[in-house]
């Protein structure tokens, strides 16, 4: 039986598609509408075996779930691993198109995780749309102070959280009323934000509470309802991952080897990696090695006062085992269990020295 490798470069009003065997063999090309009925008329008139690919980005997720049905594989891929795509010679959609047919055919994609029901998409979409207001609202902070800054006022952001605090900041400024005018347009800014901020994070714990693996995390030291639901969100299930090795570098906690010729080997930690579950998880780490009493707290001073680990990397190695006790408890369904909770010595020795 023939194999047809389909790859689909989207955009928001057209798709070009582009159809090779698995000898290499370029069988179609065209373009039709980003719409579910087009695509899918599209895929129907190539014979089975048929595969599909296409880039990983923000239609991805629909298109997964519509389309997924019609064909005998879908791989969402990293487009930052295509650079074939990108670099090799004429560029336009078509090119790429078939280009990254090629890619697929040889098996040179790598695959990006999508959710496999609408629900976890919804909720992972609220999780993200939490943390970007988050970081807008960072952003607005940082701009205000940067104005104070100007005028030689230095405070952090609490400081102009109340109606008090705003007076006496002005109160230190030159009089200018232009000036007065801006920084009360750009209060109004951080104030409307930061009730988005606070509305969606109710919602957010609201819906978190749904998810029976959830309860059970929040049982976790440093990990409150914001950690665990885009922990939960992020990672989408524990099969993704072989290994906790597996898990910790691709949310940015772990480490990865390179090597050339006679040179020496190198670790450092995973470059290109999640960065918010990265944040999280050693949020997550710094927190739970304030609260006493708990053995994330006990394995930081057994590493930094016993072993000589550097504050820095006997954090990441705390993060490294809220990941793990997360993982293990999502994938066997148990309860939080404080005395499971080890790293082995040979594992921590592994982790010091770069952490």
């Amino acid at each position: 039986m023939r194999e047809y490798f389909i790859s689909f470069d989207v955009h928001c009003a057209f798709t070009e598609v582009a159809v090779v065997t698995a000898r290499g063999e370029r069988v179609a090309r065209g373009r039709c509408a980003t719409k579910i009925p087009d695509l899918t008329a599209m895929i129907q008139g190539v014979p089975r075996r048929r595969y599909l690919t296409f880039e990983e980005g923000p239609m991805a997720g629909w298109l997964y779930r519509h389309l997924r049905e019609e064909v005998d594989e879908l791989v969402v891929c990293e487009p930052r691993r295509n650079h074939l795509v990108a670099k090799d010679s004429d560029k336009d959609d078509a090119i790429d198109a078939e280009k990254l047919a090629h890619l697929f055919r040889g098996g040179y994609l790598k695959k990006v995780h999508q959710a496999e029901e609408l629900d976890r998409a919804l909720f992972k979409q609220h999780v993200g749309l939490y943390h970007d207001r988050v970081r807008r609202r960072v952003s607005e902070a940082n701009v205000i102070m940067a104005q104070l800054r100007r005028h030689g006022v230095f405070v952090r952001e609490s400081r102009f959280g109340d109606g008090d605090g705003r007076r006496g900041l002005l109160a230190r400024l030159p009089e200018s009323g232009a000036l007065r005018a801006n920084l009360e347009l750009l209060w109004q800014g951080y104030d409307r934000l930061l009730e988005q901020e606070d509305q969606m994070r109710r919602r957010l714990v609201q819906l978190a509470r749904k998810y029976e693996p959830l309860r059970r995390f929040v049982e976790v030291p440093g990990v409150a309802w914001v950690r665990a639901a885009t922990f939960f969100a992020y990672v989408d299930t524990p099969a993704r991952f072989s290994s906790k090795s597996a898990l910790w570098r691709y949310t940015g906690i772990g480490l990865e080897r390179s090597h050339s010729g006679q040179g020496p080997v190198r670790v450092q930690v995973a470059q290109y990696a999640h960065r918010l579950l990265r944040g999280v998880l050693l949020g997550a780490a710094a927190t739970a090695i304030r609260l006493p009493e708990n053995p994330f707290h006990d394995q930081y001073v057994r590493w930094t006062q016993e072993q000589g680990i550097s504050a820095r990397n006997a954090r990441r190695n705390v993060a490294r085992s809220l990941a793990a006790t997360l993982w293990g408890m999502w994938k066997n369904g148990t309860a939080y269990r404080p005395e499971w909770v080890a790293i082995g010595g040979k594992t921590a020795e592994a982790f010091a020295a770069v952490g």
